[in-house]
């Protein structure tokens, strides 16, 4: 039967357009598709789609040609009465954006639901880009607005166009809204939003907006609400900001503001529940007659306070496998645990009992790890990624690896969780001529933070923080209030001008100073404030 729809002229058909769909080759298709329309060869869903989407590749020197013969394609379907589904769709709202038209794209968009096809991110792009580029910015929101009735997420290529949009038409609130909606959906943003973030901090509307006598107490209620980093109530301050790219140090005060970024918390009814989704993802991925005794396992020698991913640190930074790295890193893990336990170590079994792990001195580490109940060899044609993942969750351990967890296992679990999960708990590792370090998880949280007083501090993907510091936006205003966090003892402090003080400072006590026309001298300052201008 198969045989039969292959060697059909359909099927024949259908192989020619794909080859010319991966050269991207419009000429040949468009010949193809002529002949076999003069042959009387019946075209399905699949040959329009193949044509449509190639008629709307914009391939060079053939902008023109893909457009006008993919209307005639469109219509040639319709008279056919050949059903369209999303992939037609959204082919032919990208031919409405080339000829400018992205009302159109919306229109197709909303004859998808009404046919009863759920449109996907891809389909509300045409309409969504093409509106922010003409710069038709109410009929973008209502795009945006579409999608999240649909429960279509937008993500960063989306959100930055909204961003950039909204700064052209200077609507404040729109920019205040797609910032927070960077800050849920992306955390740390690519370079190219970076740049519409710094052409807003730097422009007239962004120094006009702003609450110069705001509600401190509805702003602290907002950052307990938000569980901390930011308090969404809109701008807060008046003046030009002063937009800079700085790095954080190990503690995550900001080089340049000097202001300490947040740790925001996790629910603990998260973790359960991703946890219990974990799991479930697991078994439906594992064998469970594999997974299963491991739960049962773990369940009996745990917890632990750190998993470690033996395959990717006996990997890292080495040509063999090398059970001494792995060994260093169990020996520092349980030097600095609370309870001086190993760590669990996560192997597949073809790492336990071959190779490397026949030699004398490794076969005693792998025992030693053994007998105390700190290794686990994961069964033959397991995946063991599920296994330390799950361990590490599950544990509410630290986990160290390497591993970037993007690949498709990792992209199952989703962007709202997982992300902060993993930066809360992921350890990594450096091998270099002075040793291997460990890297544990950072005392704040890489994610866009709005402070109590206004400013914003916004992370860039440049950088890991290991090899190179990561990059940050540092927004704040001219002559800000900078928060002080901890009971200050300044000794022989020379103030050029008194008037640097701001008057929401609370002396507590001052002591011994001497105040002339021009200066203010301390030999001692103990102060407890909220703010105090930056000096």
């Amino acid at each position: 039967m198969k045989k039969a729809r292959r060697e059909s002229p359909q099927g024949v058909l259908l192989h020619k357009l794909g080859f010319c769909s991966k050269s991207k080759n419009l000429v040949g298709a468009l010949q193809l598709y002529d002949e076999a329309k003069r042959d009387g060869v019946k075209l399905g869903v699949d040959h329009y789609n193949v044509m449509l989407y190639l008629c709307s590749l914009g391939v060079e020197g053939f902008v023109e040609l893909g457009v006008e013969r993919g209307f005639e394609i469109y219509k040639g379907m319709q008279v056919g009465n050949v059903a369209p589904n999303e992939a037609t769709f959204t082919s032919v709202a990208r031919l409405a954006v080339m000829r400018e038209d992205p009302e159109m794209a919306f229109g197709l968009v909303k004859e998808m639901k009404s046919c009863g096809i759920l449109p996907k991110l891809r389909s509300y792009g045409p309409a969504l880009f093409g509106f922010c580029g003409k710069k038709m910015a109410d009929k973008a929101y209502e795009v945006y607005a579409h999608m999240g009735e649909l429960g279509v997420v937008a993500e960063e290529d989306e959100i930055r166009a909204l961003l950039k949009v909204s700064v052209e038409v200077r609507n404040v609130d729109k920019v205040y809204e797609m910032l927070h909606r960077l800050r849920v959906t992306v955390r740390q943003v690519a370079e190219e939003s970076a740049k519409v973030v710094e052409e807003w901090f730097g422009s007239t509307s962004a120094a006009e907006v702003g609450e110069e006598n705001w509600d401190v107490m509805k702003i602290k209620e907002g950052v307990v609400k938000g569980g901390g980093g930011w308090h969404g109530q809109g701008w807060l301050g008046k003046g030009e900001w002063k937009v800079v790219r700085t790095e954080m140090d190990d503690t995550g005060v900001c080089g340049c503001c000097r202001e300490k970024l947040v740790c925001i918390d996790i629910d603990p009814r998260e973790t359960a529940k991703f946890s219990t989704s974990l799991t479930k993802l697991a078994c439906e991925r594992e064998v469970k007659a594999g997974f299963l005794p491991f739960q049962e396992w773990l369940q009996r020698h745990g917890p632990f306070d750190a998993v470690v991913d033996g395959a990717n640190i006996g990997l890292s930074s080495q040509q063999s496998f090398n059970f001494s790295q792995i060994n260093k890193v169990v020996n520092q893990l349980r030097n600095i645990s609370p309870s001086k336990k190993s760590p669990l170590v996560i192997l597949h079994r073809s790492r336990v009992v071959g190779g490397p792990a026949l030699n004398p001195r490794n076969k005693k580490l792998l025992e030693d790890w053994k007998k105390s109940g700190a290794l686990y060899a994961t069964p033959p044609g397991s995946n063991d990624d599920w296994y330390w993942l799950y361990a590490a969750v599950s544990c509410r351990s630290l986990l160290v690896t390497n591993d970037e967890m993007r690949d498709h296992l990792f992209q199952l679990l989703g962007t709202s969780f997982f992300p902060r999960w993993k930066e809360k708990h992921q350890v990594r590792i450096t091998v270099s001529r002075e040793g291997l370090k460990l890297h544990m998880p950072p005392p704040y949280s890489i994610v866009i933070q709005e402070s109590e007083q206004g400013s914003w501090h916004v992370p860039t993907v440049t950088g890991d923080d290991l090899e190179v510091p990561r990059q940050w936006l540092c927004a704040t205003r001219t002559g800000a209030p900078l928060n002080i966090v901890r009971r200050l003892e300044v000794e022989d402090v020379f103030l050029e001008d008194i008037t640097l003080f701001a008057n929401q400072i609370a002396y507590t006590q001052i002591q011994h100073f001497e105040n002339t026309t021009q200066h203010l001298t301390c030999t001692k300052l103990i102060v407890e404030v909220e703010s105090v201008d930056r000096i």
